[in-house]
């Protein structure tokens, strides 16, 4: 038939060439199936493993494991598209070698995020739901993608944080290993104040406080005799220290008011000043009077 021979026509007509190879437009639909069929598997062995591992695994391995199956499922898949448009993989590893040191050179930061997003990955020191603190940014892990990793802050904040963040700087990760932390809470009292009705009154606060554990105890450190005040520390242990700061707020609350119970004070910075002589300040007191 004539518009069979017209549709044959059309569906191998020669669009253009890659390295030597005929791309027609039934290869690029073939190539659309490969793509549409391999999002497809993506997606049904991401639900299969996490329905599978949520038993066995923690979420933090089990999100690594499923990223990377589908990165791997991802990889064959491109690889089956470019075999279906018949592209000698030689031939573009060739061109993607001397395309990737002009480019690399136009998307370091993209390549070192990228690299980083999979050293995250494989060693693992964060993982989703981790609570973390970089230098500007405080939350919880949601997501860890090829370039960057999404944090959602206490204020129902969602940040884009680049993975080379994580690799590159110092990460404070709340989560990891043991969940209990020491909290340093630094008070101030008044020269001449009973140093032993301080600490009382600190260990009481402590353990009045809902969230701080009973065990390891609580303690209070005399640190240094400062210029203004006398300088105590109490240390405090946690079990949950995504509210670090909650607590931290709530034992300065409790502090205040058993300062003010006891009759303990807060000192404010002040200064001495001793006049030795007078003779200078005369003029300068007549000349204010006169005015």
């Amino acid at each position: 038939m004539e518009w069979v021979k017209r549709i044959e026509q059309v569906l191998y007509f020669r669009l253009f060439d890659i390295g030597g190879a005929a791309i027609t437009p039934i290869q690029l639909i073939i190539l659309a199936l490969v793509l549409v069929i391999t999002s497809i598997i993506a997606r049904s062995v991401r639900r299969l493993c996490e329905q599978r591992l949520m038993q066995f695994i923690d979420a933090g391995p089990r999100y690594t494991m499923v990223r990377l199956a589908q990165y791997s499922i991802w990889c064959i898949g491109v690889l089956i598209g470019l075999r279906v448009l018949n592209v000698d993989l030689t031939t573009v590893a060739v061109v993607a070698g001397a395309l990737g040191v002009g480019i690399g050179f136009g998307l370091q930061n993209v390549v070192a995020n990228f690299v980083a997003g999979l050293v995250v990955l494989f060693e693992q020191p964060i993982r989703v739901n981790d609570f973390v603190t970089t230098e500007n940014v405080e939350g919880r892990i949601e997501e860890i993608k090829f370039r960057s990793t999404k944090i959602l802050t206490n204020d129902n904040i969602s940040i884009i944080v680049p993975n080379s963040e994580f690799t590159n700087r110092t990460v404070i990760n709340w989560s990891h290993g043991d969940p209990r932390v020491r909290l340093h809470v630094p008070v101030g009292v008044a020269y001449g104040s009973d140093v032993d009705l301080v600490t009382r009154t600190l260990l009481e606060v402590a353990a009045e406080t809902e969230g701080v554990l009973k065990d390891p105890e609580p303690q209070v450190w005399f640190k240094e005799f400062g210029d203004s005040s006398l300088n105590f520390e109490l240390l405090v242990w946690i079990d949950q220290p995504e509210y670090h700061q909650r607590l931290r707020s709530r034992l300065n609350y409790a502090i205040e008011a058993a300062f003010r119970r006891y009759g303990i004070q807060i000192p404010f910075p002040q200064r001495d000043l001793h006049i030795r002589s007078a003779e200078g300040l005369i003029p300068l007191m007549s000349h204010s009077s006169v005015e």
